[in-house]
């Protein structure tokens, strides 16, 4: 992360209005490829919806935990969440798409890492797994900075721009986490942060308020 903002991002549920731009980030065909393996093409603003309605939270039979991230009020510039979530073997897999023009300035990895604390501190879970195209960078420093370890590489497992490409399998731990988030801590700078919420957030902010 070499451009560092001085600003504070928020996490907060998705709502409705968020819809339409979430749609237009999705129109970004080298994006969308990057972000999901199921989807080849942009889709409508109505299959959106369909798909984001369901991430309003854990309960009931979704399994999906999904936030938007915001520089102000009303100012979208990505989501991050838990898909997959399972209470019984408690794990879940970790995704996040954040906009083109907020790239580059450490927001993904503290929010990334909130969610980390969220899945295994309020969650309970033991485990987050996630998937990225073994040409995708930046998923792989993000991946790697929040300490995930390699588990595998699924070969030729998604394709893309006309060819088969493999996919990188990792996962963390409860205890890895544990053990890696005050490094991880000590070595982001306080001049970006991410929160839940736009009010006090207590201990809910990374990197973390001692």
């Amino acid at each position: 992360m070499t451009k560092n903002a001085s600003e504070t991002y928020h996490l907060r549920p998705l709502h409705k209005a968020d819809i339409a731009t979430v749609a237009g980030w999705y129109e970004s065909l080298d994006d969308l490829s990057l972000f999901d393996r199921t989807m080849r093409v942009p889709v409508n603003h109505e299959a959106v919806e369909q798909s984001l309605l369901e991430a309003t939270g854990v309960e009931g039979t979704s399994g999906k935990c999904w936030f938007a991230i915001e520089a102000e009020r009303d100012s979208l510039c990505g989501i991050v969440g838990l898909e997959n979530v399972n209470a019984i073997n408690g794990d879940a897999i970790l995704a996040l798409f954040i906009e083109e023009a907020s790239r580059n300035k450490g927001i993904g990895v503290r929010s990334a890492a909130l969610v980390l604390d969220m899945a295994f501190n309020q969650l309970r879970l033991n485990r987050v797994s996630s998937f990225y195209r073994t040409d995708n960078e930046a998923s792989r420093k993000l991946t790697t900075a929040t300490g995930f370890r390699k588990e595998g590489c699924l070969r030729k497992a998604w394709f893309s721009g006309g060819k088969y490409i493999d996919m990188i399998c990792v996962g963390l731990l409860q205890s890895e986490w544990m053990k890696h988030r005050p490094e991880m801590a000590s070595q982001l700078s306080v001049a970006t942060r991410v929160k839940f919420g736009h009010k006090k957030s207590g201990g809910w902010s990374w990197p973390p308020v001692d």
